[in-house]
């Protein structure tokens, strides 16, 4: 079972395959972006896109904690921007964040991809973990939404076992002491068509239960051709105040998918390199689509118990149980640079099963001031529990097929008989503890530290090969910072991460040693009195280590490589006036990998050097008790390479335009329209062996109404 993330499938003839999915961008002009970029930008959002107090939720940080005050680079986006952006993925959702590179493999339907400073990232809901075992991976609903936070970095001591790049807390939106409801329905284009619901009262007359209800239901073609999806979504919450000091918040979700999945995996040659038979479209489909199935049910469900001890000690018990069932026949082509070849062979993934998990975790947490010190004192325990069981076939002789003019149907099934059935294990049991203190409202130190014991399984039942390991790792981290009068906080700190991994290596038959990562990051967050906004600066320094490199001799890859990256980001907010905001970003990512095919050290596919962002909202009233906000941003991927140990091809830079239109008739009624790539510019997003087209262009129409 593939475990790595940020696989593809690699497989090719030397058997070396992996994993799936990809994505889409948007414009505007240079000139405009430079202007932006010289006013503070914002991905740690102010809340309703005004500057605010920005607080990360005790999901994301396990204390509620202010942006500015943290000595550790972090990125909130908030409901205001979800609702203003629309996006209809959550990796869509990341597209203006500094540091984020999202959707490098262009259009996926069936999952989310992005990369934090270089490095896949790890996906929590509600602090809960989302595991991923190869293709048993966790969609979720933007609507579902309330903010999504981004934390930087090697995040062990709060996460436990993760990548050293950053995490994604996704916060759902739970029961509200305000009533309020509404309805929308919405139409676009690639046949999309759609409606939900969200609804929140109260059950009690004197509003000590509260409940929420969050629905939807849509559907859409795919970017490839004869490829689609259908979803439904249900979100119920339900708040309890159980005495004045003590808050239980019941909640679950239920998410359901059912299409045709895109493998949008085009060889390089017709789509980078030219082909004497023309470019390959966009919209070919290289698997069959009479075939292939995607079929995904997800269901979570669980609570949080809050409970002030005093005025100050506060008890928090979180439990999440989460079960994903996943039937999937994906056929796809395999890489080419060869511009002669007219015909091109195919492998197919059979994936048939299901993945479990819980998440238990209690803490405690205390603030107190002394004469001239602030102290807030975390500790906790947790346990996480993962398991993936089901039928995998990985067949590498299917049917070829001819890119520049498809022909369907020539193809024999796989035989379930020669499926292989695999349990995957994972047990993780934690101690953390994180201390903050603040002296003289001036200096903000942070240390913390974690220990997990963790233990792997890989079963194969076909073959009746069982291995396992257990790891036990201590991970600190440590942060120092000033508060000046001028605004002005300069930081630094130092974390750690490391990964379990839970596939085999070839060349010992033993489980994969955890990759270790640490980083350095270094920057300063200003928040200027004379300006209603914030300018956030940051310098980091990751690398990790246990790193595979295949030996290009035997295709066996081993842990004898590094990955590092060090780059800078800039991300700021500013209103203007009182209907103009401007929010702007800037990532530089010098990330390198050793796993080159023995070339040395070199950059890392998919990864641009330089990225930016910009967005502006501009709104006016209009007669009556109307609004019209327009929306416009673009957003910049520099220069990317392709897979090193695979060729030195470069992938050319792009700029894409989005844009928003958004018209309150009056309390009630919202029209909304949004565009995503609005030049339907036709541009390669990444290469890695394989090459990914971007999004074209989408359009989506609606219609709200909220009482």
């Amino acid at each position: 079972m593939v475990n790595n993330t940020h696989y593809r499938y690699y497989s090719s003839f030397r058997g070396a395959m992996a994993n799936f999915f990809y994505f889409k961008p948007s414009a505007i002009t240079l000139h405009v972006f430079v202007a932006l970029c010289a006013v503070p930008a914002y991905s740690q959002t102010a809340n309703n896109n005004t500057s605010d107090t920005v607080v990360v939720s005790a999901g994301a940080l396990k204390v509620d904690t202010a942006l500015q005050e943290t000595p550790q680079s972090v990125s909130v986006i908030t409901q205001k921007e979800l609702e203003t952006r629309a996006p209809q993925k959550l990796d869509e959702a990341l597209r203006y964040t500094a540091g984020v590179t999202a959707q490098p493999y262009g259009a996926d339907n069936d999952t989310d991809w992005f990369k934090v400073r270089g490095f896949d990232a790890a996906t929590y809901l509600d602090n809960s973990r989302l595991f991923r075992d190869g293709y048993y991976t966790w969609l979720l609903e933007p609507y579902g939404f309330e903010q999504i936070e981004v934390v930087k970095g090697a995040s062990a001591v709060l996460f436990g076992e993760s990548t050293p790049g950053g995490a994604v807390n996704v916060v759902t939106k739970k029961p509200l002491f305000t009533p309020k409801g509404e309805f929308f329905l919405e139409a676009g284009n690639n046949d999309q068509r759609g409606f939900g619901f969200d609804v929140a009262g109260h059950a009690s007359d004197d509003g000590d239960i509260r409940y929420r209800v969050v629905g939807l239901m849509k559907q859409a073609d795919g970017e490839l051709d004869k490829t689609d999806n259908k979803r439904i979504y249900l979100a119920p919450s339900l708040a309890m105040a159980l005495s004045d000091d003590t808050m239980l918040t019941l909640m679950a979700t239920y998410l359901h998918d059912d299409g045709t999945p895109t493998n949008p995996f085009f060889p390089a040659a017709g789509t980078l390199i030219d082909s004497p038979y023309g470019k390959i479209k966009p919209s070919a489909n290289l698997g069959e689509p009479d075939y292939d199935k995607y079929k995904r049910s997800q269901f979570s469900a669980g609570y949080l118990l809050e409970h002030d001890i005093d005025t100050t000690w506060r008890f928090s018990q979180r439990l999440n149980y989460g079960y994903n069932s996943l039937t999937l026949r994906s056929v796809y082509a395999f890489p080419n640079a060869d511009t002669s070849a007219t015909s091109l062979a195919r492998g197919v993934v059979f994936r048939d099963g299901n993945s479990q998990s819980i998440t238990f975790d209690n803490n405690l947490t205390g603030q107190w001031d002394s004469e001239r010190l602030e102290h807030t004192l975390l500790a906790g325990a947790e346990i996480q529990y993962h398991r993936t069981k089901g039928d995998e076939q990985d067949s590498y002789a299917f049917s070829p097929i001819n890119p520049w003019n498809p022909v369907y149907g020539q193809y024999v099934p796989l035989d379930p008989a020669d499926n292989i059935n695999r349990t995957i294990n994972k047990t993780q049991a934690s101690l953390y503890s994180r201390y903050q203190i603040k002296l003289d409202g001036k200096w903000i130190g942070v240390a913390g530290m974690r220990y997990d014991q963790v233990k792997t399984e890989n079963k194969n039942q076909t073959a009746h090969n069982d291995k396992s390991r257990n790891d036990g790792e201590v991970s600190v981290n440590a942060g120092l910072m000033y508060l000046a009068d001028n605004g002005l906080s300069p930081y630094t700190s130092y974390s750690q991460s490391f990964e379990v991994m839970s596939t085999i290596d070839p060349a010992t038959g033993d489980l994969y040693k955890p990759l270790k990562g640490e980083q350095i990051e270094a920057g300063v967050k200003y928040t200027p009195s004379f300006l209603d906004g914030y300018l956030n600066i940051a310098w980091f320094s990751i690398e990790q280590k246990n790193a595979l490199v295949t030996n290009p001799d035997t295709s066996v890859a081993t842990q004898t490589g590094k990955v590092t990256s060090t780059g800078a980001e800039a991300e700021g907010f500013v209103k203007l006036t009182d209907n103009v905001n401007v929010q702007a970003s800037y990532t530089y990512t010098n990330a390198k990998t050793d796993n080159t095919g023995g070339q040395g050290r070199k950059q890392t596919a998919l990864i641009p050097e330089h990225m930016a962002s910009a967005w502006i909202n501009y709104t006016l009233p209009v007669t009556g008790s109307g609004e019209l906000t327009l929306g416009s941003g673009v957003r910049y991927l520099g220069k990317s390479k392709d897979n090193p140990a695979s060729s030195d091809r470069t992938v050319s830079a792009a700029a894409l335009w989005d844009a928003a239109v958004i018209y309150k008739l009056n309390k009630q009624w919202q029209l909304q329209v949004n565009v995503n790539n609005l030049l339907n510019k036709e541009y390669i997003s990444a290469c890695d062996y394989y090459c990914y087209y971007g999004q074209s262009r989408s359009v989506v129409v609606q219609t709200k109404y909220s009482w």
